[in-house]
């Protein structure tokens, strides 16, 4: 039986879980030791632990395509909120780090062959799928920084926490700061 691609990642895994690192994470699950949730894309060039040297327990991380604001986004930060405000009122706020790359997948999006068949197939509808591409990551993560301050869900928290926007340059390995955290 050949192996699998994943073979790779039970043996690291293996190698990991013997180390006992997997026990020095945060106590509470919804507060990362470094106080930030990072919003990043899918794409694998994108790793945060390799980019931003994020470990274990320190950050919260979402990902999907593109790291745009999604409603399944402003869901899952409205329930991070709402933990935090009931279950550790005093506890310190995260920031939010929403971060959009260049030479983005989700750039095509753009291309209507491309996103017309994509919609056909039950994915996001063509007006959803052209609006997610990332052709400019500085203009989206503006974008996207301004629909986190709009989301009602949030309304009752957003003061307590700062959203920061950055642009991931893939040929240099830099990140930029588009909006600073506010």
């Amino acid at each position: 039986m050949p192996s699998s691609n994943f073979t790779v990642y039970l043996e690291r895994n293996a190698q990991f879980a013997a180390t006992g690192a997997n026990s020095a994470v945060p106590a509470i699950p919804f507060i990362p030791f470094k106080q930030v949730y990072v919003i990043t894309c899918i794409d694998p060039r994108v790793e945060p632990a390799a980019v931003l040297g994020t470990g274990l327990g320190e950050a919260i991380v979402a990902r999907n395509v593109g790291g745009r604001v999604t409603p399944a986004i402003i869901k899952d930060l409205a329930w991070i909120c709402h933990l935090h405000e009931n279950k550790t009122p005093d506890a310190d706020w995260f920031e939010v780090a929403l971060i959009h790359h260049t030479d983005c997948g989700s750039g095509l999006f753009a291309d209507e062959e491309l996103r017309r068949g994509y919609a056909a197939r039950g994915g996001y509808d063509e007006l959803t799928a052209a609006a997610m591409a990332v052709l400019d990551p500085a203009a989206t993560v503006r974008e996207d920084v301004a629909l986190l301050h709009a989301a009602p869900e949030l309304a009752s928290s957003i003061h307590n926490f700062k959203i920061g926007g950055y642009a991931y340059d893939l040929t240099t390995g830099l990140l930029t700061t588009v909006v600073d955290p506010a």
